[in-house]
Formats: C-alpha cells, structure tokens, sequence
C-alpha cells in the first residue's frame, strides 16, 4: 500500500477529511523548504503538493506564478527539489509528498539522464505522486507505466468542463487520488460555488473510484468546511503563498504551521465527516 492510500485510508477509518496543502519548491526561501513541510505537517497537513517552479505555469494565477519566479531566480529546478524531498524524508518518513508542476522540467530532466530517470530518481527521493498539469491521461500511458513501475502514483486534474469520456480515462489511468479544480481558470481566480462542486463531484465517482481532493478558491476555515462536506480533500495553495509572501522570512514555519492548525481544527470538526462521506477505497490492485 503506497502513503497516499495509507493516508486516505487511516483518514476514512477515522471519517475525517484530508487537508492538502501546495507550497512552492524554494518559496521563499531556496534552503527552507523541507523546514516548511515539517511545519506544515506539525500544523495538520496529511500530504504535501511540492510545486516544481516552471517558467511558463499556465495553470497558476499570478500568485503562484510569482512563487515560482523567485524560485528560478534563486536556483531551483527539479534537481534541487527532488533533493528537498530527500531533506524532508530524513525527519518524515509516513507524510506523501506530490510532486505538482508541468512536462517540460520533466522532459528535459529525462533528456539528460535517460529515458525512466525521474521515476526512478523521484522515487528514490521519498516522492509518492506526481501532477503533470499538461500530460492528459491519452498521452502519458509510457509515462504512467514508468510511475507505476516505480510505485509511484499519477494523479490528474479535472474541471468544471470536464467531459464524460474525460473522467473515464482519468478514472482508468489515475492513482491516488484525483484533484478537481472548482473553478475554470487560473489558480486564486474567481469566487468558490460549493453548490456547483457539490453537483458535479457525484458525476465524477461514476467514474473514478479513488478519493477526490478539491482546489482554487479555498481561503480559510470556513471555505475549506464548505468543500470538506462533499470532497475527500481539501487543497489549498494561494492562500498559503499570500501569507507566506507576507511573512518575515524567518517565521514561515509558524506562520504555515499556525494556518494548517486553523484548518485542521475547522475540518475536524464537520460532524460525522461531512455530508457525502469519504469514498469506500478499492483494494490497490485494482486501482489504476
């Protein structure tokens, strides 16, 4: 059983709902991110969505797009982040670390080191899923097979616009857990309707048999509550970076330790686990 599954099972023994938090690999600063996992952690995080800083991220608002500039600006790319994962591994061995980022840093690392070699470096690293924004599920079947040959789950992204036909092939090839993006645009754009995400997420367990985590537009407790009545995740990352960017430097630990505790406390306390219940998870050999 991978950390992904032992994390959503242990959490659907005890009916609550997992807490998701993204950060940004060397935001904000290039040496302290293993340090802001540990206390993102300490603070409730159930598993971490690392973001591999990319210079053309078309999916992130200007927030985040920002986080990832001063990342590049100081170094970072997926060599420097796979050895923060390794940082992280030597304090925590249990929380599961997503790597969330685009095909292009991948591709090019690959290049480099030949066909397999993030898998397996990712995997030797204390990586447990990876979120490639552009590779749609038609596309990556050698590149799931690589994943899965590592023991590493692949994890993708649906919308509001997401096709029938869509979250069936999600739903054949995703691992995990699959991530719906309430909004249609970019990450922090927009107004959350939890009406609308109460709506669709029924339609997409027709499809997909795995735990569902919800992202863009969470911004506090009451947000997170609001999504974590339906979904089986909550995930939030422009909120975090906001107040990380605002934070001195040396208090982004407490600062992300104190804002995961707030949403840790609010989610814990949605009675019986929220309305719709976190899904009944398949054996793992049968999922994906």
């Amino acid at each position: 059983m991978s950390r992904i599954e032992a994390t959503f099972s242990r959490l659907q023994s005890q009916r609550r709902k997992a807490l998701i938090p993204y950060v940004t690999a060397g935001f904000p600063q290039a040496d302290g991110t293993p340090a802001l996992m540990q206390a993102l952690v300490q603070g409730g995080a159930d598993i971490i969505e690392l973001g591999v800083p990319f210079s053309d991220p078309m999916a992130d608002g200007p927030v985040i797009q920002q986080a990832g500039e001063r990342a590049l600006r100081a170094g970072v790319g997926l060599l420097q982040v796979l050895d923060m994962v390794r940082a992280f591994r030597t304090h925590d061995r249990l929380t599961p670390v997503v790597l969330m980022g685009y095909a292009n840093p991948v591709e090019r690392y690959e290049l480099k080191r030949g066909a397999g070699a993030f898998a397996r470096d990712a995997a030797a690293a204390g990586v447990d899923g990876v979120l490639i924004v552009d590779y749609p599920p038609e596309e990556c079947q050698a590149f799931a097979a690589a994943l899965k040959a590592q023991g590493l789950d692949l994890i993708f992204l649906l919308a509001p616009t997401s096709s029938e036909a869509r979250m069936a092939e999600v739903g054949r090839v995703a691992s995990g857990y699959v991530y719906y993006v309430s909004l249609k645009g970019v990450t922090g754009a927009g107004h959350l309707d939890t009406a609308a995400v109460e709506a669709m997420l029924p339609r997409i367990r027709r499809h997909v048999h795995l735990p569902i985590g919800v992202g863009f537009g969470i911004r506090d407790a009451a947000s997170a509550c609001a999504v974590g009545r339906s979904a089986d995740a909550v995930v939030i990352g422009t909120r975090l970076i906001q107040l990380l960017d605002s934070a001195p430097p040396e208090q982004a630990g407490a600062v992300a330790r104190a804002f995961m505790a707030e949403l840790r406390q609010a989610l814990d306390g949605l009675e019986g686990g929220g309305a719709g219940g976190p899904v009944a998870l398949a054996p793992a050999g049968n999922r994906g």
